[in-house]
């Protein structure tokens, strides 16, 4: 004999009303982003920061505009410290090549799914050669919105946590397709620390020697330069656990004990529902992001210890949250 149907719990009518206004909302939330990329694509930001944020209009009354700090970080050509331009960030997700990765995703579920979306759809993997030859002009703005990405809250983050690297004489900045703004920022702060930047030999020949930052080329899935601190800054999000845990046992490899000052210092996302409910869907939206377009994830203090101690590490602790992100240390 079948189970009975379960019973089904009316809404009331309050109730009823609200769902369906956000059911439009759910439904329509897209126009804001692409309500975003338009002012962007017009220049709005930036002539209202040129033009001082006044705007006739036709009867006779003036509209006063300022900018938020959102808009700001949209505004090109401020010449203050750490500023950065985060339009090709916005401009690469708002993409057709990002969006029709949301449109696919249905059938990339019903597919096996081994491929990220981004390689599926497209037939290339974002930030590599394959996608500069199918499509330069986007692949060079992706780039520079991977380098605003990665890049901005160095200065923010050496003024609000520098005891962190206090003590420190060697430390290796493992990049993923970086310009060595993070390492250059460190090794100007502290001028007694040896700071080596590994990235990939095509990213590595694309920097200027400076004279103040080691670059060397290589893969940071084969080997790693030893230094007593090796640090991640936004990339293990790129990357499965499986990938992650791979990465962590070479930067092990790299450093010295615990009792020496050997550590790895993490600067990525971390998944905490007990945030401000905006912040965790932000992180929970970026998780998704990273899914599409590299087959990468976010990850919950949980999530960290598990990879960490697949890696062979003894010990890691969350030292402090930064935005949407947070600082970790973990300990062979």
């Amino acid at each position: 004999m079948a189970a009975p149907a379960p019973s089904i719990v009316v809404p009331t009518d309050a109730e009823l009303l609200q769902a369906q206004a956000d059911l439009w909302r759910h439904s329509l939330c897209y126009l804001k982003s692409m309500a975003l990329k338009c002012a962007v694509e017009l220049g709005i930001p930036t002539a209202i920061h040129r033009l001082g944020g006044v705007f006739s209009v036709v009867d006779t009354t003036e509209a006063i505009y300022s900018l938020t700090p959102l808009s700001y970080l949209l505004v090109d050509g401020i010449a203050a410290d750490g500023h950065m331009n985060h339009a090709p960030f916005l401009l690469t997700v708002t993409a057709k090549h990002y969006i029709d990765l949301a449109m696919g995703l249905t059938n990339w579920f019903k597919q096996d799914g081994k491929k990220p979306p981004f390689d599926h759809v497209h037939g290339a993997s974002l930030f590599e050669e394959s996608m500069e030859r199918l499509d330069p002009e986007f692949h060079k703005m992706a780039m520079q919105g991977l380098i605003v990405h990665d890049n901005f809250g160095t200065d923010i983050a050496l003024r609000e946590f520098s005891d962190i690297f206090q003590g420190i004489n060697s430390l290796t900045d493992c990049c993923y397709h970086g310009d060595g703004t993070t390492a250059k920022a460190i090794a100007k702060a502290f001028p007694q620390m040896k700071v080596t930047v590994l990235d990939l030999p095509q990213e590595i020949h694309k920097i200027p020697a400076d004279g103040v930052v080691n670059y060397v080329g290589g893969n940071m899935f084969k080997s790693i330069p030893r230094a007593q601190v090796v640090m991640l800054k936004m990339v293990l999000h790129h990357w499965s656990d499986e990938d992650c845990v791979k990465i962590l046992a070479n930067c092990k490899k790299a450093i010295p004990s615990r009792e020496e000052g050997g550590k790895v210092l993490i600067g990525d996302i971390v998944l905490d529902p007990a945030s401000d409910p905006v912040m965790f869907e932000t992180q929970l939206l970026m998780d998704v992001c990273m899914m599409l377009m590299k087959g990468g994830r976010q990850r919950d203090l949980n999530d960290w210890r598990d990879i960490f101690m697949k890696a062979g590490f003894s010990d890691f602790k969350l030292v402090k949250k930064f935005g949407a992100r947070g600082v970790l240390e973990a300990y062979p």
